[in-house]
C-alpha cells in the first residue's frame, strides 16, 4: 500500500506560469516573463512554472533578502539550493515582490504576510507554485518517465486501472499520481493510504491544453470531493486544486 506521511518530502516542479482567471475561463498565452516563464489565465489561481538554469549563486543574486537566506542554505545540497531559491524568485514574479515562505510543523507552507495561500512542487528541472487569495491550494507537477508503470499498483485502485486510457497511459498514470499527491497536500494530514482513501473519477487526458477531472477522498469524515485541473505538457504533467 502507498502512504504518504508528512514528514516526506515534496516534490517540486517546471518552467511555465500560469495566471487562471475565474470569469472567462479561456487560457491566454500572451506573454513570456523573463526567461522560461509563461502565463495563463483561469480559475482564482495564479499558478507559475519554471525551469532551473542557474547555479544557486546566480539564483540567489537574484532576491534581496540574502542574509535571511544564508542560514538555510549553508544546510543544503546545491540541487536543493537551486530548487528552494527558484520557489522564492518565482513567488516574486508572480507577486511583484519578496516574500517570505515558512511552513507548518507538518511541512505545508504558507507566506508570512498571509496574503496567499500557497501550494509548491518540484520535480526533476522545475519548479512549480501556486497562488490563491481566496482558499486552500495545493499543486504537483511530475516530470514524464516510464518509472511510475512500475509502481502504480501502489497507488490506484483497481477500478481505476481499468479506466486507463490505452493510447496515453503513461501520461494518464502520471495525472493519477499527481493528482493524488495534490490531494494528500491539501487535506494536510499525518498519513494517507493513495490507493483506498484516494480516487479519481474516470477521464480521459488531454494533451497540450487545460483539462479538469473530479476526485474525492475517503480519509476524513468530510469525504472532500475535488475539482482537479491539469495540464500535459511534453517534458511534465502538472496538477493543482
Amino acid at each position: 500500500m502507498e502512504y504518504r506521511n508528512r514528514k516526506d518530502d515534496f516534490e517540486y516542479n517546471d518552467n511555465v506560469i500560469l495566471w487562471q482567471d475565474a470569469i472567462n475561463e479561456k487560457i491566454m498565452k500572451n506573454r513570456e516573463i523573463k526567461s522560461q516563464v509563461y502565463t495563463f489565465y483561469k480559475n482564482q489561481c495564479v499558478v507559475g512554472i519554471k525551469a532551473i538554469l542557474q547555479d544557486s549563486e546566480s539564483l540567489l543574486n537574484q532576491l534581496t533578502y540574502k542574509d535571511r537566506y544564508l542560514p538555510f542554505l549553508e544546510k543544503m545540497t546545491e540541487h536543493r539550493r537551486q530548487e528552494w531559491l527558484s520557489v522564492r524568485i518565482l513567488v516574486k514574479e508572480l507577486t511583484g515582490e519578496e516574500k517570505e515562505i515558512l511552513y507548518q510543523p507538518s511541512g505545508k507552507p504558507y507566506l508570512a504576510d498571509k496574503s496567499h495561500y500557497i501550494g509548491i512542487s518540484h520535480t526533476k528541472g522545475y519548479v512549480a507554485v501556486c497562488l490563491n487569495k481566496e482558499k486552500e491550494t495545493a499543486i504537483d507537477i511530475e516530470k514524464i518517465a516510464p518509472r511510475v508503470k512500475n509502481i502504480y499498483s501502489r497507488f490506484m485502485s483497481e477500478e481505476e486501472e481499468k479506466a486507463l486510457s490505452k493510447n496515453q497511459e503513461l501520461v494518464h498514470l502520471l495525472l493519477h499520481w499527481s493528482a493524488k499527491e495534490s490531494m494528500f497536500k491539501i487535506l494536510n494530514e499525518t498519513s494517507v493510504e493513495f490507493k483506498s482513501q484516494l480516487h479519481i473519477q474516470a477521464f480521459e487526458p488531454l494533451l497540450y491544453e487545460w483539462g479538469s477531472f473530479q476526485a474525492y477522498e475517503t480519509r476524513t469524515g468530510k469525504q472532500n470531493l475535488f475539482t482537479i485541473n491539469y495540464y500535459v505538457h511534453e517534458d511534465y504533467v502538472l496538477t493543482y486544486i
